[in-house]
């Protein structure tokens, strides 16, 4: 009977209940593959990072699904790569990164305008800078994406690459609230890069106003990274895509899950279209657990999501739908990392501020010690009901149910995005060592 149901949607046209129409090359921003090779080198080389120490794949690597493998993430100050990843005796980092790191799958397709959990930055082209962010004051022109523009993000922030106070020039400048301009954060890291023979060559050989003498700009180098990360993890090609094309049928069990993801489960209310992501904010009582989104002058540990960026009570712990393209391969789930085990995830997530009454802590946490409590929101009755209170009403999954559901979104998986067309380099030009 469900794989009768499924097959029914299968012949339907994208609508409520119904399955998403294939994705096709007009789905995706198109891509130099000079510029994404150049992008391949910067998104593995640590020069990025103050202290030269961290890359962009640190917290987004291949081998974890293009996220780190940790529930909450250990930027600056902590050595090894994924679960591995841990502090020594020195340079102790201040807290952990607040949020669990996200895929990067499919950023580079022309539905994606908003990005960060809680849509901090976003498309807006009534502005100058084409972009609306927390940091409209010393936004500049020149992001050729959002997907771009996002990179201004990680290599300001002091928890993640930007290194501590008196660190490096990076960390000063940032301290001192320069970004821009000549003295600025961004233009520091820019001058790193142009200063590397191998960088300015492949810069000059891209780019025609470098070429003709204008120096490296940051947006420069976030835009190459950008088109390495859509070109490189663009995914379309897996069994879901093909049944979709009608090349392939699902196998039973998969169709069975697939017919519940668009049945009665509801799955696809928010996670709909070809991408399965309304790209929108909803609170779904996940647990929240480490230092929250705080400014260090603040001694609470909450993450109200949505609400930072709006101030709309009903946005309040509202997050944005994760994209489940290769969803198995990015864990632990929730915007927290909460979960380790994907079934248990489901099973809570179903069931929204309910599963907070029972939720057992299954998280991946590197020991670090002398920082805030992980569990002070989980610990607090009060904090619990308001999440709880946010979510609104959910319903129980069976367990055969879910296990189906995860059958069919394992047929999400891509081994083309999972590998990576480009992979990761053997070095990169300014010789500082490449996370593999």
């Amino acid at each position: 009977m469900k794989k009768a149901l499924f097959l029914l949607f299968l012949a339907q046209p994208a609508i409520a209940g119904g399955l998403p129409p294939p994705l096709t090359e007009n789905d995706f921003t198109p891509v130099n593959r000079a510029e994404a090779e150049l992008g391949q080198l910067l998104f593995y080389d640590p020069i990025l990072s103050g202290n030269r120490n961290i890359s962009c794949a640190t917290c987004h690597h291949p081998r974890f699904g293009t996220s780190d493998g940790l529930s909450l993430g250990l930027g600056e100050g902590a050595v090894g790569l994924g679960p591995d990843r841990h502090i020594t005796d020195t340079d102790i980092p201040e807290q952990r990164i607040p949020r669990n790191a996200p895929a990067l799958f499919n950023l580079g397709a022309k539905q994606f305008t908003r990005l960060f959990d809680d849509g901090r930055i976003e498309a807006d082209p009534t502005r100058p800078s084409g972009l609306r962010t927390p940091m409209d004051d010393e936004m500049v022109t020149g992001f050729a994406s959002v997907l771009s523009a996002q990179t201004m993000f990680p290599v300001l922030s002091p928890d993640e690459m930007a290194g501590h106070y008196a660190e490096n020039d990076v960390s000063k400048a940032v301290r001192s609230g320069f970004i821009t301009g000549e003295n600025g954060a961004w233009n520091r890291i820019a001058t790193r890069v142009a200063q590397i023979p191998a960088y300015q060559s492949r810069f000059s050989a891209i780019y025609p106003e470098i070429a003709a003498g204008r120096p490296i700009a940051f947006t420069d180098i976030s835009n190459a990274i950008a088109a390495f990360v859509a070109f490189e993890w663009r995914s379309d090609d897996s069994p879901f895509d093909a049944a979709l094309r009608g090349e392939k049928d699902l196998p039973p069990e998969a169709s069975a899950g697939a017919a519940l993801f668009y049945g009665e489960a509801g799955c696809s209310t928010c996670h709909s279209g070809p991408f399965l992501t309304d790209h929108d904010f909803h609170a779904m009582g996940a647990p929240q657990l480490g230092p929250g989104k705080a400014e260090r002058f603040e001694a609470h540990s909450r993450d109200e999501g949505r609400f930072r960026v709006t101030g709309h009570e009903a946005d309040r712990f509202a997050f944005r739908t994760p994209s489940l393209r290769n969803v198995l391969q990015t864990g632990p789930w929730g915007h927290a990392g909460g979960h380790r085990d994907l079934a248990d995830f489901i099973a809570d997530h179903a069931e929204r501020g309910a599963a907070l009454a029972h939720y057992a802590r299954d998280v991946e946490l590197p020991a670090l010690p002398k920082t805030k409590p992980d569990w002070a929101i989980m610990d607090a009755p009060d904090e619990v009901a308001q999440i709880a209170a946010a979510s609104g009403p959910g319903e129980a999954l069976s367990s055969r149910d879910i296990a189906e559901i995860v059958t069919f979104l394992a047929t999400l998986s891509d081994p083309v995005a999972l590998q990576g067309r480009l992979g990761v380099p053997q070095s990169v030009p300014s010789g500082l060592p490449v996370d593999r």
